[in-house]
């Protein structure tokens, strides 16, 4: 997907919710134990119930593999199900070498065909450049994450500048708005502006919200832009939302709660 085609998309459905597929076989309604494919089927009735309020969903690769083979089988049917109008974000964290990141951008972008991979950014920029080479895909960098073990790397200085900083200006360098995007934790939300008026133009990424504790708010303050610039990621506070035969219902009640702050705030800036 384009990044044309993603705004028109967000445009259309007033919205920039990305939904965080990160499906755990122990937490979903019992109601499915006896499914064949239990997790796909609890997928199917998210997608069901939230595709038209979401623009993106992201399966995190993790809660898949963990499930060996039936897994992959379960993440390649529920990113089939997904409709094409909604961009899929494969959570998969990838970051090695150039040849080993051929084989994943091959992997994600043309056997799973997902929209885009989050990558780490650690090994530089062989090990991000395969990611750049697929029109109309995307490679995800983790500038600024959300969790407390950030504190051990990432704000670490060098010349004057946190790591953090330094992986977005060094990535603007290999990739353009139209195939790189950056994962900044909305928990970090004094730090929003500050990455903004480093990376005017790309789009972010922003987990955290809901669960993690991070603010609404606080994005549109400080990070969307009249180009709009923002996915922001609910997981845990959506799929989760309730465990029993109504969850999906419920699930849609809370992505639209989301949804609908997010229309306003498009509105509000003209959009």
């Amino acid at each position: 997907m384009t990044r044309n085609e993603l705004i028109s998309n967000i445009k259309s459905k007033r919205s920039f919710l990305c939904i965080g597929l990160d499906t755990d076989p122990a937490k979903i309604p019992t109601h499915f134990s006896n499914a064949e494919d239990p997790v796909f089927e609890f997928n199917k009735a998210i997608i069901d119930a939230t595709s038209d309020l979401a623009v993106a969903y992201k399966p995190n690769i993790a809660f898949y593999e963990a499930q060996g083979i039936k897994g992959w089988l379960s993440l390649k049917k529920t990113i089939e199900y997904i409709p094409k109008d909604c961009f899929i974000i494969a959570d998969a964290k990838r970051g090695d070498i150039g040849n080993t990141s051929n084989r994943y951008a091959e992997a994600f972008f043309k056997e799973y065909n997902c929209d885009a991979i989050t990558v780490t950014p650690y090994m530089g920029h062989d090990s991000i450049e395969p990611f750049l080479k697929y029109p109309g895909h995307w490679a995800i960098v983790l500038a600024l994450t959300s969790n407390e073990g950030a504190m051990d790397f990432q704000f670490g200085l060098s010349s004057g500048q946190f790591l953090y900083e330094k992986v977005v200006e060094k990535c603007m360098e290999w990739g353009s708005p139209d195939n790189l995007m950056f994962v900044v934790g909305a928990t970090r939300a004094e730090l929003l502006g500050k990455i903004r008026a480093q990376a005017p133009h790309h789009f972010f990424l922003i987990p955290g919200l809901g669960a993690q504790g991070g603010s609404m708010q606080d994005i549109i303050q400080y990070a969307l832009t009249d180009e709009i610039g923002v996915l922001v990621n609910a997981s845990r506070s959506i799929i989760y939302a309730d465990n029993s035969e109504k969850f999906a219902s419920v699930a849609r009640s809370e992505a639209a709660r989301i949804r609908n702050v997010m229309d306003s705030a498009l509105k509000a800036r003209g959009i």
